[in-house]
């Protein structure tokens, strides 16, 4: 990593944070099921909404970020970040179908103790989790994977010309000719 540009660095320390952050959104509650001026009676974690999937997105994209650090090739490297950003993507998919649709969902829950009660889907610590972590791997992802190679020449950045001046430019204007004489 000591031979990475700056912002490279950043932006791979930032997918790991955000793949981090899906990783623990994962073992976390998302929701609180909480009565109308009640305490939660019951939680809701990311299991129970979507299985492992953010888990395994998480995963992913730790490997893939080692990947692209690893990788000796710029195209493998390309990829890699490439393959981050869809992860992000695709967790954020997950949220946005999944989860944010349930917030503040009131329903009837069925307590021992009381049979029948209404309660509202609160997000909690997980759901926010969630939201961060996949923005950023998205974000963050994508950024990585449209940093110019180090690579490449000054001509091959420019479609292949070079900023020489060309005769007419580099002649004198006929200001220059006016002030001479």
């Amino acid at each position: 990593m000591k031979n990475l540009p700056r912002t490279e660095t950043l932006l791979v320390l930032a997918c790991a944070a955000a793949a981090a952050m899906l990783g623990v959104s994962q073992f976390t509650d998302l929701f609180h099921l909480t009565p109308p001026g009640g305490e939660a009676l019951e939680a809701v974690d990311a299991a129970d909404q979507h299985g492992y999937a953010t888990l395994v997105l998480a995963i992913f994209a730790l490997i893939l970020i080692v990947v692209a650090l690893a990788a000796r090739g710029e195209q493998l490297a390309q990829m890699a970040a490439v393959a981050i950003g869809v992860c992000g993507l695709v967790a954020l998919l997950i949220f946005l179908i999944g989860d944010l649709p349930d917030v503040n969902n009131v329903g009837t829950l069925d307590d021992p103790g009381q049979s029948f009660i209404d309660a509202e889907a609160k997000p909690v610590a997980g759901f926010w989790l969630e939201l961060i972590g996949s923005l950023v791997l998205t974000v963050c992802g994508a950024a990585l994977a449209t940093m110019r190679p180090d690579g490449l020449s000054q001509s091959d950045a420019h479609g292949g010309r070079t900023h020489e001046p060309s005769a007419a430019e580099s002649a004198p204007s006929r200001l220059e000719h006016t002030r001479r004489g």
